[in-house]
């Protein structure tokens, strides 16, 4: 595990790994398999990279998604990491150049469609040398229980069998427990670690609005967002068209997508997407998958998903970086009509039209929407996001414990086996036959619900359901079932909170967004940013390659907000690896000094611009009396801002100002008094040596340590 902290801080510019990512990380070092599920934008790909490179031979990646290969691809190799891919868009002699790479020894990552890794001639090739490891990416994709089922996926178990020392590591981002069972049994793995991180992307905003007005909505929202990457996903090819042919007339560069286009003109548009030259896509569902895009700052449903899946994953490619996003879904009822239309022509229409259900009433719910959305994927979440629509304009509440309480129990007593329909008649006391048939009526809570409709009954269980108390068991005839949370209701350990059904008459009443007025801090660093993100764009134009594999929105924050303008400090920034600051280090610093040099010359108060005043005079050739003197600062205050810029690696002749013979003293009484006290050091020094000196010589000791220290 040295090795792979190394290998972050290295390749990726980090200095440590999210909880999760080690242990998985770990796992796959040692040569075990595991099944991992993250969120979009946790952080998958660097678990099976680093343990690649740690591990002895190539590391196999098996992706669905040619777009995510090239993409990821060009990323590892602008971080210094040997990688490439195979599949069906490169010629014969593409792909005979990488087999040779790779029986050289000269690739350590492949990326590969499941296709091709199936071929004889892949499988032959791996025989022949050493295989790292076996990840598949997108592993929803085995399962028919899966929003995206792929049938050649299921043929990867009889290959992984061929390869029986070999660690395998599926991963996905969306996957409820039963689709992650499937996974394990497809893939025939042997008591995988299965390491499940948190679904909640805390950074995405969630909002649902009524869908009229739709354009005048979305052109107020993109315009509180100038200069934003978005994508708008429409349900069919015309709305695409139409949509962005209204934005540009709006004066809004927008770009359409979907699959009635050639494979060049969508290999354009997604082009101009990940280079920034087109910050917006209206396109139907095929659109993003696969594109690493980490800049994405919005995600718009112009219509109902026909799942949660579906509508986590795309909301999941906004805010990759871990920034703040929003999302924003319109939504009414003839989206429904149409896409229970759509399933009644194709396969698993039972369970398509189950998961509908679910994402209507996602929609249509005045329950905080994280929390539907986590409960959704059997991770227990019992409080208010304070991030959505519903957590910032809430519905009036009222304590419906002892409602749960009677549901829980009639759950209980018919032995998690039935679905909301029969246990409905069971609280409501029904005499009809299939219930009398079973034995229903002769148990406890036959009737003890009678004196609340069945239409409230149902809206109580779906609250129930969003919020985690109860599951639906869609492999078990949709059977309710218990949860972690139903125990602590049952038993009055925990109060519910229900909305009364007819709350939901108008369900999301109309708002708008009005920006807040930012502070002047914040306003210089959009500022920054705003700079950093034009010379990022300019010099990856150069390289031909997309802006945000250069350097990710959140790596351009941190420099807007920490103003790095040493080696040093820029080497601190988070993202910032060896291989870009020597690459792209000196750009970014010349930058940001120019940008505050002309804030200082405007006279703007910027955080850490008397530091740079400072260090510009003393590179005029000034002493520190005369920086004194023209900055009307104390002397003790101007060495201290030498001493500042020494340690945080500014070029200064500390023998300018000091002895060596000083320094040592300075050393010795350091040892006896302390490194945090002047005073002391000074009269320990018999009052000899000046504030001034000792300052300046503390700065040049703790450097000296600190670099001994790393030695």
């Amino acid at each position: 595990m040295n090795r792979a902290k190394e290998i972050l801080k290295k390749y990726y510019g980090y200095d440590s790994f999210r909880p999760l990512q080690e242990k998985a990380i770990e796992s796959l070092i040692k040569g075990d398999s595991s099944v991992v599920l993250m969120p979009t934008g946790g952080g998958k790909s660097v678990i099976f990279q680093v343990a690649a490179i740690v591990r002895e031979g190539l590391g196999v990646v098996i992706s669905p998604l040619i777009a995510l290969m090239k993409d990821q691809v060009e990323g590892l190799k602008s971080n210094g990491i040997a990688a490439e891919f195979i599949n069906s868009s490169q010629t014969a002699s593409d792909q005979n150049r990488v087999i040779q790479d790779i029986l050289s020894g000269k690739v350590k990552l492949l990326y590969i469609s499941p296709e091709k890794l199936l071929t004889r001639d892949i499988y032959y090739l791996l025989k022949d040398i050493k295989v790292a490891l076996f990840a598949i990416d997108e592993a929803h994709c085995i399962s028919a229980w899966g929003h995206d089922f792929r049938p050649e996926y299921t043929k990867l178990s009889g290959l992984i069998d061929s390869f029986k020392e070999v660690p395998v590591v599926a991963l996905t981002a969306t996957a409820d427990r039963i689709t992650r069972d499937d996974i394990v049994k497809q893939l025939n793995l042997k008591n995988p670690e299965m390491f499940i991180d948190s679904f909640d992307r805390p950074n995405l905003s969630l909002n649902v609005m009524p869908a009229k007005n739709r354009l005048n909505a979305i052109l107020d929202f993109i315009n509180l967002r100038p200069g934003k990457s978005g994508i708008i996903y429409c349900l069919s090819r015309k709305q695409t068209e139409k949509l962005a042919e209204s934005l540009n007339n709006n004066g809004i560069v927008a770009s359409f997508y979907h699959a009635g286009l050639s494979a060049s003109e969508r290999s354009k548009v997604q082009t101009n997407f990940i280079t920034d030259r087109v910050p917006i896509i209206c396109a139907t569902i095929a659109f993003g998958m696969g594109i690493d895009k980490s800049n994405v700052r919005w995600v718009i449903h112009y219509n109902l998903p026909k799942n949660i899946e579906n509508y986590y994953q795309e909301i999941g490619r906004a805010g990759r970086d871990g920034m703040p996003a929003d999302t924003l879904l319109f939504y009414n009822f003839q989206d429904v009509i149409l896409l229970r239309s759509f399933i009644s022509e194709g396969a698993q229409q039972e369970i398509m039209n189950n998961k509908l259900d679910r994402m209507q009433q996602y929609a249509d719910s005045l329950v905080c929407r994280r929390r539907i959305l986590l409960n959704y994927f059997n991770e227990p979440y019992d409080k208010n996001c304070g991030n959505c629509d519903v957590c910032k304009n809430p519905p009036k509440q009222f304590d419906g414990t002892v409602i749960a309480q009677k549901a829980l129990s009639a759950i209980t007593r018919l032995r998690e086996q039935e679905a909301t329909g029969m246990v409905i008649d069971v609280l409501r006391g029904s005499h009809r036959s299939d219930v009398l048939n079973k034995g229903y009526n002769s148990i406890k809570t036959f009737g003890v619900g009678k004196d609340i409709s069945a239409f409230d009954w149902k809206h109580y269980i779906m609250q129930m359901v969003n919020t985690g108390l109860v599951d639906i068991a869609y492999d078990r005839d949709n059977a309710l079932q218990l949860t972690e949370l139903s125990t602590d209701v049952l038993y009055s350990r925990k109060k519910v909170m229900m909305v009364h059904p007819a709350e939901f008459g108008d369900i999301i009443a109309d708002r708008k967004e009005n920006a807040k007025p930012k502070s002047k801090s914040k306003q210089l660093t959009e500022e920054l940013f705003e700079e950093l993100r034009i010379l990022r764009r300019e010099l990856a134009v150069a390289k031909g390659i997309a802006p945000y594999m250069l350097f990710s929105d959140a790596t351009l924050t941190d420099m807007a907000a920490k103003r790095p303008v040493t080696p040093l400090e820029m080497k601190d920034i988070e993202g910032v690896s060896e291989a870009k600051y020597h690459t792209y280090g000196s750009y970014f610093l010349d930058g940001i000094c120019k940008f505050v040099n002309q804030k200082l010359k405007d006279g703007k108060n910027i955080k850490g611009g008397t530091y740079i005043e400072t260090w510009n005079l003393y590179q005029l050739g000034l002493s520190p009396e005369e920086i004194s003197k023209k900055r009307k600062l104390n002397l003790i205050t101007i060495y201290s801002h030498i001493a500042h810029l020494y340690e945080k690696g500014y070029n200064i002749d500390v023998y300018r100002y000091v002895s060596n013979d000083e320094i040592e003293k300075i050393r010795e009484a350091v040892n006896v008094c302390g490194d945090n006290k002047l005073k002391d050091i000074y009269i320990h020094l018999n009052e000899e040596v000046s504030y001034e000196k000792i300052r300046l010589s503390l700065s040049f000791l703790k450097k000296s340590n600190n670099g001994n220290n790393q030695n």
